[in-house]
């Protein structure tokens, strides 16, 4: 492995961990490895931590999912669970054979899809990969102000904050234009952030 270090503003090396060893590192050091899309602080790296005895420390979030983003992981979440509906119907109707029945059924069932998206944004949020389907896709993860992993009671809070954002014509939503971390108001109430993967 090879590390690529930043001192007064340039960068140098790369170098092996072994002649990383000699040189003056310290936790803030800006260090790159390949296959990084930018720079991370030594501190963030286990194995330099080892090496210099510094302590993790996470930093905090600095790049924000735009709404674009955000919207866009909505709209495939939706889709993913509007596929999984047609699948149910079709199952209903290879039983149910009555047109009125199955249209009955079909319209009965449509306003689970939102319940089932907040349950499932709810528990995807909070999970281990902190997003749903859409948002792995798209590489972005809900958090809490300092980066981490939210439990699922703040994912309540938030699934359920988003009544503010949508009650005011979805002002809450556009609201992430004029926030300096893209917060929507239902991110405020529950004090998370929509993070993505840095970039140089």
């Amino acid at each position: 492995m090879k590390y690529t270090i930043v001192v007064s503003g340039k960068p140098e090396g790369p170098y092996t961990l072994d002649e990383l060893a000699g040189k003056s590192v310290s936790a803030g050091t800006f260090i790159r490895i390949p296959g990084m899309d930018d720079y991370k602080e030594a501190h963030e790296f286990p194995e330099l931590c080892a090496l210099f005895g510094f302590s993790y420390q996470r930093t905090a979030p600095q790049y924000f999912a735009a709404f674009d983003q955000r919207l866009l992981a909505s709209v495939i979440d939706y889709f993913l669970l509007f596929m999984i509906y047609v699948f149910v119907l079709l199952l209903v109707f290879m039983v149910v054979t009555d047109k009125q029945a199955r249209i009955a059924f079909a319209i009965m069932c449509l306003p689970a899809i939102p319940v089932f998206k907040m349950i499932y944004s709810v528990f995807g949020d909070s999970s281990v990969k902190q997003g749903t389907a859409g948002k792995r896709l798209l590489h972005i993860k809900v958090t809490d102000l300092n980066g981490n992993r939210i439990s699922t009671g703040k994912s309540v809070i938030r699934q359920l904050a988003k009544i503010l954002s949508v009650l005011p014509l979805f002002f809450g939503y556009l609201y992430s234009f004029l926030n300096k971390k893209a917060q929507c108001w239902h991110d405020i109430a529950a004090e998370t952030v929509v993070i993505k993967d840095r970039l140089i």
